[in-house]
């Protein structure tokens, strides 16, 4: 069910989708990659990823993520982790800025008491579930941004979103894991312990977490990957900057409800029984002024030759 992967319409959002027909990846040559970074940066915050050639998409996987092709990348800079609440508190201070989900008065949460999808009144970046839940914790990702929330952030802070390709690139590891299911191995859990944050069961049936979160788990829980970046599954589905739309060669025409800005990485409502979002070549989608309780984001930097 689609809905599961943050793809769902809830009357009250918009759904706007792109003019475009295919989702155009910008190939370079080889030689134009740019082996090493002169600008100054905070190795604490971002890593860098030297660009290069792989393999994106998937022929193996959902019928959205193929055909799989060789693309050759630019290299880039990534946030090691997602952009937190306190991340986002002080970029509010510092710009006066409103999110979308403030100025709609609503936002959007699964009710598991009910088992429903809904519009939940009061729902924002601080109080996710809504003004008489709990207020969100610094060290946890920030959620209930709508994709244009998340561009006005990244913008502050001199950044953007990332491609879709760059984010697979940077999950896979450059692609050397593109051969497995997830950037550690195939298996969800690894000597008895989850490898990200995500239900052991759940919607539409009782939910149950053996992870120790119920929602979101705080920043870095999880081991990162081999390039020291965290929560590239599980966690949060991830705002990417381009829209969701059929890799060239694919012939279908997604429906309504794939319409939107591209997500990645799954997110802690993910279960296998239902859905795989925390692959690495999994994608999802919701219109950009849509706000989701269990959708984040981090930051890229692009450079160029």
């Amino acid at each position: 069910m689609l809905i599961l992967s943050s793809c769902l319409s809830v009357n009250d959002k918009k759904t706007i989708s792109s003019d475009e027909k295919f989702y155009i990846i910008e190939n370079i040559n080889e030689n134009d990659v740019v082996e090493e970074i002169t600008e100054k940066y905070d190795a604490n915050k971002m890593v860098f990823i030297k660009g290069g050639k792989f393999n994106f998409g998937s022929n193996t996987g959902l019928e959205r993520e193929k055909p799989e092709r060789e693309v050759v990348i630019q290299s880039f800079l990534i946030d090691k982790n997602l952009v937190t609440v306190e991340d986002f508190r002080r970029f509010v201070d510092e710009s006066n800025y409103i999110t979308e989900a403030e100025i709609f008065g609503n936002a959007i949460v699964y009710d598991d008491s009910v088992g429903t999808w809904q519009l939940i009144d009061g729902a924002n970046w601080q109080y996710p579930l809504g003004k008489l839940k709990t207020i969100a914790l610094d060290n946890h990702p920030v959620t209930q941004v709508s994709w244009n929330d998340a561009l006005a952030y990244c913008k502050f802070c001199d950044k953007t979103l990332p491609s879709e390709v760059q984010w697979e690139y940077a999950a896979s590891e450059r692609g050397q894991k593109k051969n497995q299911l997830f950037y550690w191995g195939n298996d969800l859990i690894v000597n008895n312990q989850y490898m990200c944050n995500t239900w052991a069961s759940g919607y539409p049936n009782a939910i149950g977490f053996q992870d120790d979160f119920k929602y979101t788990s705080p920043i870095a829980y999880y081991p990162a990957n081999s390039l020291g970046i965290y929560d590239m599954a599980g966690n949060v589905w991830e705002w990417c900057y381009n829209w969701h739309l059929p890799y060239e060669g694919n012939s279908q025409v997604f429906p309504d409800e794939l319409q939107g800005k591209a997500q990645r990485g799954g997110s802690f409502l993910c279960n296998p029984n239902y859905c795989h979002g925390f692959r690495l070549s999994a994608r999802s989608a919701t219109s950009p002024e849509s706000s989701l309780f269990h959708v984040g984001f981090r930051c890229v930097k692009n450079i160029t030759n």
